[in-house]
């Protein structure tokens, strides 16, 4: 029990140091939170008019909402990249080695912090979104599952994003992924609906792993029909964090002690 308490000691000191660090450079939380903001005003108010939802028939700004919040999280998450490549070529790691702490603490520090801040971005995102005009239909125990969903999915592109900032050798080449979670909304069924898409987007859009989770956020929010989505969301982030997560610890040891 005492090593259990340790443990929590560490990984709570060090997702407060990170949390303090995203605090302090003002300018990046102030993009990472006004980011996916901007981009639901461009949809909703300059192309919304001229976009059609297909077979949902719902309209647009409901429609587009589900994909703006996993764009918010997302986005932020997949920053935990240039956060854990910057203690690895900054000299950090050095002065954690010195520190009597698990060194699986450091990377988890970093995905916790990473959940915490971005599930607070997406609730910011979502507040815009009511002020905009969006009106979900959501029960209590639905918006409990749109939680777990939207934390789930911030989990998940965190651990990723901790695997390739431990790949790359660059703070530079770690900032490249986030335009990559950033835009996989675009090629789901987040943005325009996927049928309208051409032959092989449109096969990419149904079985990439961002379209059943947007489907599962707009039938939690909007009490639309779910079907399988829900369990196929579910399989993807539980299958990217059980993946990345032993990845990306047998890389950090490895070098931290080469």
């Amino acid at each position: 029990m005492s090593g259990v308490r340790t443990a929590a000691a560490d990984l709570r000191r060090l997702a407060v140091r990170d949390l303090r660090r995203e605090v302090r450079i003002l300018d990046g939380l102030i993009v990472n939170t006004a980011l996916p903001v901007i981009i639901m005003v461009l949809f909703v108010y300059v192309f919304g008019g001229a976009i059609t939802t297909g077979s949902s028939g719902l309209a647009y700004i409901d429609f587009v909402v589900p994909a703006v919040l996993l764009m918010s999280g997302g986005y932020g998450a997949a920053l935990t990249a240039v956060n854990i490549a910057e203690d690895m070529t900054g000299g950090m790691i050095d002065r954690f080695r010195t520190l009597p702490i698990g060194a699986w603490a450091v990377p988890a520090g970093h995905v916790v912090a990473s959940v915490i801040r971005n599930v607070a971005a997406c609730g910011f995102a979502l507040v815009a979104a009511i002020v905009m005009g969006f009106r979900p239909d959501a029960t209590l125990a639905d918006w409990a599952l749109v939680l777990a969903l939207v934390a789930g999915y911030v989990l998940a592109m965190s651990s990723l994003a901790v695997l390739w900032g431990l790949v790359v050798k660059s703070v530079q080449a770690a900032g490249a992924f986030s335009f990559v979670v950033l835009f996989l909304p675009y090629l789901s069924d987040g943005v325009v609906p996927a049928e309208t898409m051409p032959g092989v987007l449109r096969d990419f859009a149904y079985n990439q792993p961002v379209t059943p989770i947007v489907e599962t956020l707009r039938a939690l929010l909007l009490d639309v029909p779910m079907g399988s989505s829900g369990v196929v969301a579910a399989v993807w982030l539980a299958g990217a964090v059980a993946v990345s997560a032993p990845i990306a610890a047998l890389l950090f040891r490895r070098r931290t002690s080469a």
